[in-house]
């Protein structure tokens, strides 16, 4: 038997509150998301990232409608995904900041930014690039559908950083190879 914290009439869906609460249970990855092009740099610390095809290769991502970053990713329509690893705590504070500027964000560590790419960071466990192929609106936030185009992937072993209790894990891996 399932014993919730929360009474609600029969048929009301459950609060903001609660379902907050639960989800803070789900172990998700923390990710910089990152764009460039017409609209500016930006990016933007997410855990709300999946896998969604690996024909193509597609991944989903969720943004906020309200985030100040969201209009960018919009009119730019490329995504870059930094995985982070421990040790980035402090750069996944940064990005999910609303005060700190676009600018100061990127003004640290090592950024690769080909061209027609959006910046991923050097260091990442994992960095994707790809484009936006379509946008789901979903309550107050979009659901991104992203082909991945491009992969970067450390030859060492991997430790990835996890979100889970509101609070950042270290997780370590032995990584399968990722074929180019």
């Amino acid at each position: 038997m399932v014993k919730t914290t929360e009474f609600r009439a029969e048929g009301a869906a459950p609060s903001a509150q609660a379902f907050r609460d639960a989800m803070s249970r789900l172990v998700a990855p923390v990710a910089l998301v990152t764009t460039s092009g017409p609209a500016g740099r930006h990016g933007l610390t997410v855990s709300a990232l999946c896998s969604a095809s690996a024909e193509p290769p597609s991944v989903l991502l969720c943004l906020n409608r309200d985030s100040r970053s969201h209009a960018a990713f919009v009119e730019n329509g490329v995504v870059g995904i930094s995985l982070l690893a421990p040790g980035d705590e402090a750069l996944a504070m940064r990005f999910a900041s609303s005060r700190v500027a676009q600018d100061e964000k990127f003004s640290s560590h090592d950024w690769q930014e080909p061209e027609g790419r959006p910046p991923v960071l050097a260091s990442a466990a994992v960095w994707l690039t790809g484009r936006v192929a379509a946008f789901y609106s979903a309550g107050t936030h979009d659901i991104l559908l992203c082909h991945v185009e491009e992969i970067g992937a450390p030859a060492q072993d991997v430790t990835g950083l996890a979100w889970f209790g509101r609070d950042f894990h270290a997780l370590s891996v032995q990584p399968t190879p990722v074929p180019a």
